[in-house]
């Protein structure tokens, strides 16, 4: 699949909140951010259909478009993407950064504690 942009990215979440949808509820949940013209976003879905994130199903003279590209995996990829740009693929760096500028809350905090010992108890 290619790469997503950041305007397709924001259609594609529009998407995932409300799926299937044709064109114009697309352009009403993303009109609740900003401003969009109908033929951007027409635009748009036709590219992330090329690139496979979406799909459609013609349904009279509308079109119905869902999400193929679930967040959970997206964001999965972008993630991993990120940290090998950034951090030559470690994440201890990343956190540290966070921790150093002091961006992490008790819950992150808490949360990094739970995953670390449950990758730990499958990991021994």
């Amino acid at each position: 699949m290619s790469e997503i942009s950041k305007t397709e990215y924001e259609v594609l979440a529009a998407l995932w909140q409300q799926y299937p949808a044709n064109a114009m509820q697309i352009i009403e949940q993303l009109n609740k951010e900003k401003q969009w013209h109908e033929k951007t976003v027409k635009t748009l879905l036709g590219r992330m259909v090329k690139k496979g994130a979406i799909s459609y199903e013609k349904q009279g003279r509308t079109y119905l478009y869902s999400p193929i590209l679930e967040l959970e995996n997206y964001a999965v990829t972008e993630s991993k993407s990120l940290i090998e740009r950034l951090f030559s693929g470690r994440i201890a760096p990343l956190v540290a950064g966070f921790a150093k500028s002091e961006q992490l809350s008790k819950q992150d905090i808490n949360e990094l504690k739970a995953f670390i010992s449950d990758w730990e108890k499958k990991n021994d």
